[in-house]
């Protein structure tokens, strides 16, 4: 946004900035020794700059803070404060963008999503905690009006740079995590939180930009970043992580019908198995062993299934959502019988407000009721035929270079582990906030009913393997409704 403001006018604005804040230091030294001033002054600094260069710096800064929020490292506590300032600030100036720009390319996926807001807003009058409800639901709201505008506008017209950006973002992300795994420390916080990270966000994205990279050394490195992602994937042991890694490399090669690839995936998987099993048996069935108690059954009794782990919290939830059924207990809470309000101070709440669902679609349901919930579940489906749609272009063409296609890979994956997890609508969770700004540029960017195919015989696969990275990200801007 800054391009659209005169120079001089920036060269004023800082002049002035520069002075005041030397005057306020002379008469007021006291600030300037305090950490905690200096860091709010710090992280003001970085905001304003952020909403100058809102197209190109604010939804990655965005993503870091919900990040930062959620790492068991030592980053510091504000920022549990600021993903929330970041999130409202991106809003407001999104919504500013749109109106000021009169972008108005809306569809039926964002009139599902704004009734699916509204819905969560109602739900707070029916919570037993009805301030915290309320806070839940706003901050559901305020994550769907700037994916809704602010990421959005910092996509459409600039594909090519915004998915760069996200390849290199992942290859230095999974790059870091294996750094501080290997010497000892679980950023992630959970094993549950670094398997739906890995398997949901980070491996669609790897796997697209492996099987889209020309150069040798970019395929290398980006094939070395997939074997990184989907080792931390089996050291985390999250059966849903796991099972959306693996679902997301099936589906991208059958889609693309790169066979080859997806044997080769299984090949390096036997013979990885069989390597160990030749040279050390016993510490292969050893190992073995331990991966179906550990992560097959998660330690229970297997003649109970797999699922032994998930059915108490399932069981809970339908109780709740039996005892709730038409407006449910409002958005984000659920009546456990305790007064949580005391512990709730505006930006984080505790366990006593909600319990474990043990999925998405349950803890929505039981959250807003029956009633409620259709509005999700049409957003769900618009959003199910957007990726459909994109994936059945995908088959035809054989074609990589559609930007929709990392997207419905990511949603397919992220539906796919939300049955099992509660993340899909915690707008505190940075993979909520992740998969929803996704979600909202797929609704742009995915092929349309009428858009022609291109690329028809296998003939073409060349051609789309030297063509420039550009040359089909661009039609997003013509399959907008």
């Amino acid at each position: 946004m800054i391009e659209r403001i005169p120079g001089r006018v920036i060269a004023a604005a800082s002049a002035l900035a520069i002075a005041f804040a030397g005057w306020f230091a002379y008469s007021r030294p006291g600030y300037f020794t305090n950490q905690t001033y200096l860091a709010g002054v710090f992280f003001l600094e970085i905001l304003v700059a952020a909403v100058f260069l809102y197209r190109r710096f604010f939804f990655p800064l965005t993503l870091v803070c919900f990040l930062f929020a959620g790492l068991n490292v030592d980053v510091g506590s504000g920022w549990t404060i600021a993903r929330w300032m970041f999130l409202a600030t991106g809003a407001a100036v999104g919504v500013a963008a749109v109106l000021k720009e009169q972008f108005h390319l809306f569809n039926r996926f964002h009139v599902y999503a704004a009734f699916a807001a509204m819905a969560a807003l109602v739900s707070a009058a029916v919570s037993p905690f009805p301030k915290i409800a309320l806070a839940k639901a706003l901050s559901f709201f305020l994550l769907l009006v700037y994916a809704g505008s602010g990421v959005r506008l910092a996509v459409i017209g600039h594909e090519e740079r915004f998915f760069n950006g996200l390849l290199t973002g992942c290859e230095v992300f999974v790059a870091a995590l294996l750094a501080l795994h290997l010497i000892g420390i679980e950023a992630m916080g959970n094993p549950n939180s670094l398997g739906a990270v890995m398997g949901v966000a980070v491996c669609p994205i790897l796997l697209w930009g492996t099987l889209l990279a020309c150069k040798k050394v970019e395929r290398q490195r980006r094939l070395a970043a997939c074997a990184v992602c989907f080792y931390l994937l089996f050291v985390s042991r999250s059966r849903a992580g796991l099972a959306a890694g693996v679902f997301s490399f099936v589906l991208l090669t059958m889609g693309l019908r790169r066979y080859k690839v997806l044997l080769a995936g299984v090949a390096a998987i036997f013979v990885v198995g069989a390597s160990l099993a030749i040279v050390d048996p016993g510490l292969f069935f050893s190992k073995a062993t331990n991966f179906a108690n550990d992560v097959v059954y998660k330690g229970g009794d297997p003649q109970q299934g797999i699922l032994l782990s998930r059915q108490t919290p399932w069981k809970v939830s339908i109780e709740t959502i039996s005892g709730h059924l038409w407006f449910g207990t409002g958005f984000g809470t659920t009546d456990t019988g305790k007064d949580a309000s005391a512990h709730f101070n505006g930006v984080t709440s505790t366990t006593d407000v909600s319990t474990e669902h043990g999925s998405s679609y349950l803890a929505i349901a039981s959250w807003v009721g029956v009633v409620g919930v259709i509005p999700f579940l049409f957003v769900l489906i618009a959003l199910l035929v957007k990726a459909g749609r994109t994936l059945i272009w995908m088959f035809r063409t054989r074609n990589p270079l559609q930007p929709g296609i990392p997207l419905a890979i990511v949603v397919f994956a992220g539906l796919l582990h939300a049955t099992f997890e509660d993340w899909l609508f915690a707008p505190g969770y940075y993979l909520c906030v992740y998969f929803w700004s996704m979600a909202f540029i797929l609704a742009d960017v995915a092929p349309s009913r009428s858009m022609s195919l291109v690329w028809r015989d296998t003939t073409d696969w060349s051609l789309a393997q030297t063509a420039p990275v550009n040359s089909l990200l661009v039609t997003s801007k013509a399959n907008t409704p």
